[in-house]
């Protein structure tokens, strides 16, 4: 259990299951603050928007302090008035939240000082954000070395992403990187309508991802290379990786193209977009290469365009870095993917589920 003061608890420092003692986490800062990072399952409550921080920072650096906090518990005062009468009018006695702003400081102990005043338990987190962020760093440098993993490989369009979906779904443990960094990985990776997080907030997703599996168990996991779209992985979790037994998917290029043609249907109706994203393979394949690519393209001619995007750029990227990156994988047990439709995924997540679940049992 976690050691709790009077307002506030510094349990962050001893991990992030005391989060389930409490109904809901409070994040008072600002909603840029938020929209970087933000303990996952907090719910945004600024005591001070984007732009009465900024006003309130302005008066203290050029006229005074005085003023500025007096400005500043009027603004703070009228936004937890909004709370009270809005979000939080029909919570019970019993309702327990914690609360933070950056460092634990004068935003979250006003709120939580007038929600203690109404009658309910409310906790503020010791430190703050900043002690939250610093935990983060800490506990990813470290809690990769617990976990056994099953690294799977295989060459662009060779499904990695489905067998790990359909791993899931049969019960195994799985970790997918690129669903938690809103990126396929590649050139061509971009999600339609879906940024990518942060970087602070892709590693906190991933904490909390990590938090939630069993270290007794093997976990599957796609081989990446350092950078997922423009995210960093966490050197702790690759150098886990890169020593971790290989399994290698064998599609042949009908299935691959199928399932690309799949994933990156978006770019049928943005031939723009797709031109765009060509171009910055230029300085690795020239212009005339790519402008014939971009040539398929126009024509709709996409299995075409697939096919040679899979000769000519992927397959010639995946052979020079994974075996040089994963020295496991010449000893990788093969995995044949039958066809691009999802009983053979589901076919091979049961072969692999299997023999997990045999040495469970022994």
């Amino acid at each position: 259990m976690p050691v709790m003061k009077a307002e506030s608890t510094n349990s962050v420092a001893a991990g992030l299951g005391f989060l389930t003692n409490f109904d809901a986490v409070l994040d008072v800062r600002s909603p840029a603050e938020f929209a970087e990072d933000h303990v996952p399952g907090a719910i945004s409550c600024p005591v001070l928007d984007n732009e009465e921080r900024a006003r309130i920072g302005t008066i203290y650096k050029q006229e005074s302090p005085f003023e500025a906090r007096k400005l500043g518990a009027a603004l703070v005062a009228r936004n937890i008035a909004f709370y009270l009468e809005n979000i939080f009018k029909k919570k019970n006695k019993a309702w327990k939240p914690l609360v933070y702003c950056w460092r634990g400081g004068k935003r979250s102990g006003a709120m939580a000082h007038v929600l203690r005043e109404v009658g309910w338990e409310a906790k503020t987190l010791e430190g703050g954000y900043k002690a939250y962020r610093r935990y983060v760093v800490e506990a990813l440098a470290e809690l990769p070395k617990s976990f056994s993993f099953r690294v799977i490989h295989g060459v662009t369009g060779s499904g990695k992403s489905r067998v790990l979906r359909a791993l899931a779904a049969a019960g195994a443990q799985m970790l997918d990187l690129e669903e938690l960094a809103a990126h396929r990985g590649s050139v061509l990776g971009n999600l339609p309508e879906q940024p990518q997080p942060s970087q602070k907030m892709f590693e906190s997703l991933l904490l909390k991802s990590l938090g939630a599996l069993d270290s007794s168990r093997e976990i599957f996991i796609e081989g990446e290379s350092r950078k997922i779209g423009q995210l960093q992985v966490p050197a702790a979790l690759i150098g886990r990786m890169r020593a971790s037994e290989c399994l290698l998917l064998q599609t042949d290029t009908a299935t691959r193209v199928a399932l690309l043609l799949e994933e990156y249907r978006h770019f049928f109706t943005d031939p723009a977009s797709l031109g765009a994203q060509l171009d910055c393979l230029a300085a690795l394949h020239g212009r005339e290469r790519v402008g014939e690519w971009k040539a398929l393209a126009a024509s709709g001619a996409w299995p075409a365009l697939v096919a040679r995007l899979l000769e000519e750029h992927y397959d010639p990227a995946y052979r020079r870095s994974a075996a040089h990156n994963f020295p496991r994988l010449a000893e990788a047990r093969s995995l044949r993917i039958a066809s691009a439709d999802p009983a053979a995924f589901d076919a091979a997540a049961r072969e692999l589920v299997a023999p997990v679940a045999s040495r469970a049992a022994a």
